[in-house]
């Protein structure tokens, strides 16, 4: 999750530099939502309650903000990406979600 954040922070400040393609609040919100996955990342390592969640919220956002970039970047959505992308999500949540269930005694 932290490296999933540093890339989106990463790809926002390198879009911002180089002369933005996207709107100035496009970046801005990929930067705040990437450094909201690198802390909830953190969340998710110390079992916080609700880090899960808190990852779960930032991924959504950068979801919502992939398929917005997308549209204007290429001039239109393609699925594969954009599933490729929520699936991923989806496994760095499974893989977060099974490394925080108590270790089963047999």
């Amino acid at each position: 999750m932290a490296g999933y954040g540093a890339y989106s922070v990463g790809w926002a400040l390198v879009d911002l530099v180089r002369g933005a393609r996207l709107e100035l609040w496009a970046d801005l919100a990929l930067i705040l939502f990437g450094l909201l996955l690198m802390l909830s990342a953190a969340f998710v390592r110390v079992m916080l309650p609700g880090g899960i969640a808190f990852a779960l919220g930032s991924l959504l956002g950068l979801q919502a903000l992939a398929i917005h970039n997308a549209a204007h970047l290429t001039g239109g959505v393609a699925l594969a990406p954009q599933l490729a992308r929520g699936l991923f999500a989806v496994a760095l949540l499974g893989l977060a979600w099974s490394a925080s269930r108590p270790a089963r005694s047999d």
